[in-house]
């Protein structure tokens, strides 16, 4: 089995809790990452007309997208600096700040294979 991790990333990503033909050596702790985004009022008019004909929202598809990598950045970076090689159990959640406002947090397992 061949484990996919994005280019920019020396980390193995896995939502498994365990990675096929690799023991887990150490076990360090759990990490995460997370952004805040607002939204745009403007575009929130615009959405809501949209809504009504069920278009794709195609500017906060990509606002959720460009958060979720941040977020997956913050939390690669906190488990390089405990000297892991992959993240493994990784879950997303999505909560409401504020009316204006949403967040993204990403956490799993760091280890290291």
């Amino acid at each position: 089995m061949q484990f996919i991790t994005p280019k920019k990333y020396k980390m193995i990503l896995s939502n498994m809790d365990y990675l096929p033909g690799k023991d887990i050596q150490e076990q360090f702790w759990i990490v995460n990452g997370s952004t805040v985004r607002s939204k745009n009022v403007g575009r929130d008019f615009m959405a809501g007309l949209k809504n009504i004909f069920w278009w794709e929202l195609k500017w906060y598809t990509e606002l959720l997208n460009e958060s979720r990598k941040e977020a997956i950045a913050r939390m690669v970076s906190e488990a390089e600096e405990l000297g892991a090689n992959a993240i493994l159990n990784i879950r997303f959640s999505t909560s409401s700040v504020s009316a204006w406002a949403a967040e993204i947090y990403v956490y799993g397992t760091a280890v290291k294979v």
